[in-house]
This record gives structure tokens, sequence and C-alpha cells, in this order.
């Protein structure tokens, strides 16, 4: 049945009121469970890469390994970008970040100490602009990595301007748990946000432009999804990462 037009200003007063009551986004996983949580989408791996196991944990009982092997969800480079292979875990589809918003997430990392030192590229955790599918758009960088190459951990931010590392070190970091603690607010305009600690530490007081604009295919608001785990250059060499003490909630400024 039709809704008179005399009722409509109170449909949409009710349905936005509906809106504003759905809690904020707050999740988390521990990996204690023996299977994989609701909160990840496992299409960015094989099956075979993860195991839920109890030898290697930041805290509680379990923590999730990952291995890549040569050769897992193989994907050709698009222009000039090589070939890549990777096994990651994706946060669900429905819990993608808004823009403008702000949130922080929290999670733990552990390179075993024979863990691999090579020049290419190599991502253990992103943010990645919803393309969509858009051919502009499909071989974009994420605009948030943290990235380990020729033994420097560094992070990086990318938006329409360039690339820009935001945090290095040449530390040793493997054979211990890296705890990250970031707050994020993806924004194409200045008031885009990126604050991350390291291990407690405040590494990056970033503030300007945190995402692209809408020029290469993307709407004028756009959603991210993180993802860790390991994303590489071809290599012949198999490589582990654990990760443990995932959480992820949305702030009120």
């Amino acid at each position: 049945m039709p809704v008179k037009s005399h009722y409509l200003p109170l449909l949409i007063w009710l349905l936005l009121g509906m809106v504003s009551c759905l809690p904020k986004t707050n999740v988390s996983d521990g990996f204690e469970s023996p299977g994989l949580s609701w909160i990840w989408s496992s299409d960015r791996m094989v099956k075979e890469a993860l195991q839920i196991q109890s030898q290697i944990v930041r805290s509680g009982h379990s923590a999730a390994r990952i291995t890549l092997n040569p050769g897992d969800v193989l994907e050709k480079g698009e222009g000039n970008s090589n070939d890549s292979e990777r096994d990651e875990l994706r946060e669900a589809t429905f819990l993608m970040s808004s823009e403008g918003k702000k949130y922080e997430f929290r999670f733990s990392l552990f390179l075993p100490a024979n863990f691999p030192i090579v020049p290419t590229r190599l991502v253990i955790a992103q943010w990645k602009q919803y393309c969509g599918g858009q051919k502009e758009c499909s071989d974009d960088s994420p605009v948030l990595a943290i990235r380990y190459i020729s033994g420097k951990l560094h992070i990086t931010l990318q938006n329409d301007s360039a690339r820009t590392i935001v945090y290095q070190t040449t530390q040793e970091i493997r054979s211990k748990w890296l705890d990250f603690k970031f707050r994020i607010r993806f924004s194409r305009l200045n008031n885009g946000l990126v604050e991350a600690w390291l291990n407690e530490n405040q590494v990056i007081d970033y503030h300007g432009v945190t995402c692209y604009s809408s020029r290469k295919g993307y709407g004028s608001s756009s959603r991210f999804y993180f993802k860790t785990g390991l994303y590489r250059d071809l290599m012949a060499e198999p490589m582990v990462i654990y990760v443990d003490e995932y959480s992820k909630k949305e702030l009120t400024d």
C-alpha cells in the first residue's frame, strides 16, 4: 500500500532515529576459538594458510598462524605493477570503515626469528579504499600500510599526491610481539587523521588528507577495509606470521 505523502516526514524521522540508534562498530578477536571468527573474511587466502595454534601467543591460549607459500592467491599486476601473491585476513564487508568517522584499531603481530629479510614488496597489514570494481582504481596501493622490506619496518600513507613514509625503524623486530594501536579518520579533506603507537610508544601523529579523492573512480564518500597477513611480490620462499589480540571500535570525537 503506498505511503500517503503527509506521512512521509514522520516515516523519514523514524528511519533516521533507527539508524542513529544502531550500535557503533565494536568488535574483537583473540583467536581463542578453533575456527575463524565471523568478523573476518578468508577470500584473500587459501584454506590451508590459516592455523589457530597455541605455541606462540600474545595473550590467552591461542593465536592465528598464517603461512604464505609460493603461488597462494596469485594476482597479475596491472600496468607497471608486479605480479603478487598473498594470504591475508580481511575484515568482513559489513564492518568496513566509513569516510569521515574515527576508528581505533589494535592488533599484535609476530615475525619468527627466521623470517626472511627480502628487498621486495612485503605488506603485513593494510587499509584499502574500497574501489567497487572500477578500472580506474583497481590497482591502487593501500592508503595506509605496514611494510617490512630489507629489514626495515615502515608505515606508508598514500593519497592522490604521493606515498609518504610516516614511520620507519631499522631495529630488529623479529622474534618479538609488535603491539600496534591506530586511531584513524579516513578523509579526502584536511581533517584526516592517523595516530599510531608501537609497543605503547607513539610513532605517528599525522593530520591531513588520508585517502584518494573521487577523481579515480571512487564515490563521493568512500569505505575502507582492513587486512593483515602476508602480501608480497612473487618469491620461492615461504613466510610465516602470527596475529593476535585484534580489536576495532568506532570513536566519538
